[in-house]
């Protein structure tokens, strides 16, 4: 069996001087706390506490971009014991899914899926072998031990990962109830929510009558116009904001801003009350409602995310035999400039707003993106990280928007992702590569070695805390302007 090691100097420039100083700037910060701004790890992980499934139900089946590649070579997703829609028999055995991902781990070699599951591997579960065909029992048995211990369960392993702050992503209809059991235990680790609307805003989408009755309960009042539909997402807002909530987040397919007058809006609610929206009257409503949440961004301060671009559920067989997200999202070419010209004309200048924005179209950075962050002060890049997950795709995002943005109109890092045992291994990734790009600006003379040092705490640390409003852990009550406090279902 081939040991497995993890390399002091993984992903540094070869050259001596720019690795020593890349590897001086990593080693200031890889001790600093995470922040987590964005991400999909499920609040009930942390809130019910309970001990994590056997290896294969961890890693393999929830995550998409294991199996992606797997069917991409051609093992059946049945075989890999994902579940199907129609409830067809799948592999059910752990241990059989387990050996067919270990016999294929080649796979993922130079990829960031192998980078961060070879670091889980060896530093949470303290693996020495190279996972592979004639290893993979031994490494599932040693995971299985380990998972059975209580510094395994998902709070001790929070606080050992040295999480400042994590935020969930969470339906504009979600009770939080998961959230609440967090903040009435006795643990203290800070777990916060963020609002994503984007169900209840897809007007022709056959399942949105049941996305706004769930609104309508939440809320406890029927939403019958396009006045009570906007009362009722502000409502949640503040409902969110009171269980600590510093963000929103919005997907859509074409980042389109367009302010309509309330009386198209309404015409438009109204055909989707009546079941006749058509995809136009969506992509209108979708415009015009991402000019609504940056204005109530504005009143209520929570930082707005865009995440444009990704054509969902590519694969049509797929998505009918096993459902949505299941590895066949496909970046789309993205036009920003006119798309966002409304919603940064508008509040771009407003000092309330902070606007968080995100590509798949690497094309856009130089060109579009750092252009548009480098003027508009509301306006902050999203990191690379987002779907690439990508070493190469993080070196190209720093070189083509710092020249034009420099590095603080960026928003730091977050890790994306649904793997809560990867995030550690996902921010050290971020901090290598970074400190290797500012290692070769400084063997450039470009900046000096002490302004690197701060550039690097930055990207780190304070930017991401500073975009998010990250700071001191608060709440904020109710309002008290006339509404029932009991609509929040508190």
């Amino acid at each position: 069996m081939e040991p497995l090691a993890l390399h002091p100097d993984r992903f540094f420039h070869p050259e001596p001087s720019v690795r020593r100083t890349a590897r001086a700037l990593y080693e200031e910060v890889k001790g600093l706390p995470l922040i987590c701004p964005h991400g999909h790890v499920p609040p009930a992980l942390l809130a019910e506490n309970h001990p994590f499934p056997e290896p294969t139900s961890l890693l393999i089946t929830p995550d998409h971009y294991i199996f992606r590649m797997l069917y991409a070579r051609g093992v059946q997703m049945e075989d890999l014991g994902i579940p199907t829609q129609d409830g067809t028999p799948v592999e059910q055995d752990s241990r059989t899914i387990w050996q067919r991902f270990a016999d294929h781990y080649h796979l993922f070699l130079g990829t960031p899926t192998r980078a961060w599951l070879d670091y889980v591997f060896y530093h949470v579960f303290d693996v020495r072998v190279t996972l592979g065909e004639a290893s993979a029992m031994r490494v599932y048995d040693q995971i299985q031990e380990r998972l059975q211990a209580p510094a395994f369960r998902p709070r001790a392993l929070f606080d050992q990962f040295n999480i400042e702050v994590l935020t969930t992503t969470d339906a504009a209809a979600d009770s939080l109830t998961h959230h609440k059991a967090i903040q009435a235990s006795d643990w203290d680790g800070r777990v916060v929510p963020c609002f994503r609307p984007d169900a209840v805003l897809r007007i022709a989408n056959t399942t949105w009558p049941d996305e706004l009755a769930q609104l309508e309960t939440a809320v406890d009042s029927e939403i019958g116009s396009y006045a009570a539909f906007i009362e009722a997402l502000e409502d949640r807002r503040a409902f969110f904001k009171t269980m600590g909530a510093t963000s929103t987040d919005h997907a859509v397919l074409v980042p389109r801003t367009e302010r309509v007058t309330d009386e198209a809006a309404e015409r438009l609610f109204q055909r989707a009350l009546q079941g006749t929206a058509t995809a136009a009257d969506q992509a209108q409503f979708e415009a015009h409602m991402l000019m609504e949440m940056a204005r109530m961004s504005t009143e209520d301060g929570l930082v707005m995310q865009l995440h444009p671009g990704a054509y969902r559920n590519h694969n049509e067989a797929v998505g009918q035999r096993f459902g949505p997200d299941k590895g066949a999202d496909i970046p789309l070419a993205t036009e920003y400039t006119r798309n966002l010209k409304a919603l940064l004309n508008a509040y771009g200048a407003d000092p309330r707003l902070t606007f968080v924005v995100f590509t798949l179209d690497e094309s856009t950075y130089a060109r579009e993106l750092a252009p548009l962050a480098g003027h508009y002060p509301a306006m902050r890049l999203g990191p690379a990280w987002w779907f690439f997950d990508s070493i190469e795709g993080m070196k190209r995002y720093r070189e083509h928007v710092t020249e034009t943005a420099g590095i603080y109109n960026t928003a730091g890092f977050n890790d994306d992702t649904r793997a809560f045992l990867s995030i550690p291994a996902r921010h050290d990734l971020s901090r290598r590569v970074d400190a290797n790009y500012l290692a070769r600006l400084v063997a450039q003379h470009r900046v000096d070695l002490s302004d690197a040092h701060e550039m690097m705490r930055a990207l780190a640390y304070d930017l991401v805390k500073q975009t998010y409003k990250l700071g001191e852990a608060h709440t904020e009550p109710l309002p008290t302007n006339g509404s029932n406090p009991a609509r929040h279902n508190t």
